[in-house]
C-alpha cells in the first residue's frame, strides 16, 4: 500500500499537468475526475492482477485511454484547450493529438507550467504552496493540513477556493516571456524552499521529519534547473541546498528514533553522494555576479558537510556568510543562527550576547528551537537552573513526539550535571 501510494502521488501531478493542457485549466474539475478514476481502476485491476511490472506507464496509459473516451464524447458539448481544439474535433486527428500531449518530451514543460500556475502572485503565500502540493505533488488536503499543522476542513475550503479561481483563469501560466517568468520565479522558489524546510524542520504532529516532503521540494526544483529559462545561479543554489541538507538527515536521529545534537551525530551516517551533488550543483551556481541568499545559505550547508566534526568546523568562514546573509536578507532566525555560530567562535557568553541583540525577536516566540538555543548555551556556562527553564519553554512548543523527546532529555542532562558539580 506505501508503494501505491508513493506511486499515485508521484503520477498524479504528471497526469495532472498533461490533462491541464490538454482540457483546459478552465476544466480542472474533469482533469482531476480523469486522474482520480485512473486511479480507482487500478486499485480495482492490481487487486486481483497484482501491480503491473511498470506501474507508471500502466496508470499514464490509464489516463490516455480515459482522456480519449470524455473527449470523444463531450467534445461537442464543451470547449477544451485552444492550442488542442481544432484536432479533438476530428476523429482523423484527436488521437495522434492526445498521444502528443502525453509524449514524455513535453511532460517537464507541462508540469513547470502548472506549477507557475499554482504560485500565482494573487494567491496568500501558504495557498500558492498547497495548491502545488495538490495539484503538482499529488498530496492528499489531509497530508497538506498535517504538514503545515492547520485543520482538514480549513485546508479542503483553502483549496476549494484556490482551484475554483484557477478555473476561471481560463490558461495555464505559459513560460514563453522570460520577463514574466522572471517575475514569477523567484515566487516559485520561495514555495519551494518552504516547502522543503516543512519537511526538513518537522512541520507535522506525528513526524520530526517529512522526508515525502523534502524529496518533492527537490523534484520541484530540478524541474527548474532543467529549463533554460528557468535555470538561474540562485535556482542552482537552492537546489544545491537541498542536497546539503537532506545528505544530513541521516544522521540527524539515533536507531530508536531520537534527535541528536549536532555534535553528538555520525557523521559517517551522512549521504556523500547528495554532498557530492550539492557540490557540484554550487559551483554551476557561482557563475555571474548574482548573489542570492540561496547561495549564503548553501555555502553555509557545504562548510557544514565539509567539516570532520563539531570542533574542526570553520566557524568562523560561517559567521562571515551569516554576516552577509543578514544584509541579504534579514530575519530573525537567520540572526539566532548567527549568534549560534559566534557562540562557538567566541563562547557561549558572546553567544548569549548576541541572542539578546535580535531585532524583533518576538517573532521567535513560537519557535521551540530560540528557546533551546539559550537553553543549551545557558548550560554550557554552568546556569544550569535558567538553562531547564529554557528547555521547559522549549518543550511547551514541541510540535512532535520526537521533539518532546528531545528536550526532556536535555532537561535531565541539565540536571545530571547540576547534580555532579
Amino acid at each position: 500500500m506505501e508503494l501505491e501510494a508513493h506511486l499515485f502521488r508521484r503520477e498524479a501531478g504528471r497526469i495532472v499537468a498533461i490533462l491541464a493542457r490538454l482540457f483546459g485549466i478552465h476544466n480542472l474539475s474533469l482533469v482531476e475526475d480523469v486522474v482520480q478514476e485512473a486511479f480507482c481502476r487500478a486499485l480495482e485491476t492490481w487487486k486481483f492482477h497484482g501491480i503491473p511490472h511498470n506501474p507508471a506507464a500502466w496508470l499514464m496509459t490509464t489516463a490516455k485511454n480515459r482522456a480519449l473516451d470524455v473527449l470523444r464524447r463531450q467534445r461537442t458539448e464543451r470547449r477544451f484547450a485552444t492550442e488542442y481544439q481544432l484536432f479533438i474535433e476530428s476523429e482523423w486527428t484527436l488521437k495522434p493529438a492526445v498521444d502528443d500531449a502525453f509524449d514524455g518530451k513535453g511532460l517537464n514543460d507541462a508540469l513547470l507550467s502548472m506549477m507557475f500556475t499554482c504560485i500565482d502572485p494573487e494567491f496568500p503565500e501558504e495557498t500558492q504552496i498547497a495548491l502545488a502540493l495538490h495539484l503538482v505533488c499529488g498530496f492528499g488536503a489531509d497530508e497538506i493540513a498535517a504538514a503545515f499543522l492547520k485543520s482538514l476542513p480549513a485546508t479542503q475550503k483553502r483549496l476549494t477556493r484556490a482551484k475554483k479561481t484557477l478555473a476561471e483563469s481560463k490558461q495555464l501560466f505559459a513560460l514563453v516571456d522570460p520577463d514574466q517568468v522572471a517575475a514569477r520565479l523567484a515566487i516559485v522558489m520561495r514555495a519551494i524552499y518552504l516547502l522543503f524546510s516543512g519537511g526538513y524542520h518537522g512541520n507535522s504532529r506525528r513526524q520530526v521529519v517529512r522526508s515525502d516532503l523534502c524529496e518533492e521540494a527537490i523534484r520541484l526544483a530540478f524541474l527548474l534547473t532543467e529549463n533554460r529559462t528557468t535555470s538561474t545561479p540562485a535556482v542552482l543554489a537552492m537546489t544545491a541546498l537541498f542536497h546539503f541538507n537532506l545528505a544530513r538527515l541521516p544522521g540527524r536521529l539515533d536507531a530508536e528514533g531520537n534527535l541528536l545534537l549536532l555534535a553528538d551525530q555520525d557523521r559517517s551516517n551522512w549521504d556523500q553522494r547528495l554532498i557530492a551533488e550539492g557540490r557540484r550543483l554550487l559551483d554551476r551556481a557561482s557563475t555571474g555576479t548574482q548573489l542570492s541568499s540561496y547561495h549564503l545559505e548553501a555555502g553555509i550547508a557545504a562548510l557544514h558537510a565539509d567539516a570532520p566534526s563539531t570542533e574542526e568546523t570553520d566557524w568562523q568562514a560561517i559567521v562571515s556568510l551569516y554576516d552577509v546573509l543578514m544584509n541579504v536578507e534579514p530575519s530573525p532566525v537567520v540572526a539566532l543562527n548567527r549568534a549560534i555560530a559566534i557562540a562557538e567562535c567566541d563562547g557561549p557568553t558572546e553567544g548569549l550576547e548576541q541572542i539578546s541583540r535580535i531585532a524583533d525577536s518576538r517573532r521567535l516566540s513560537r519557535y521551540p528551537y530560540f528557546f533551546a538555543a539559550i537553553a543549551e548555551l545557558k548550560l554550557r556556562i554552568g546556569q544550569f537552573n535558567e538553562a531547564q527553564e529554557y528547555f521547559y519553554k522549549a518543550l511547551d512548543l514541541a510540535q512532535n513526539p520526537a521533539e518532546r523527546s528531545f528536550f526532556l532529555r536535555r532537561i535531565e542532562t541539565s540536571s545530571q550535571q547540576q547534580q555532579s558539580r
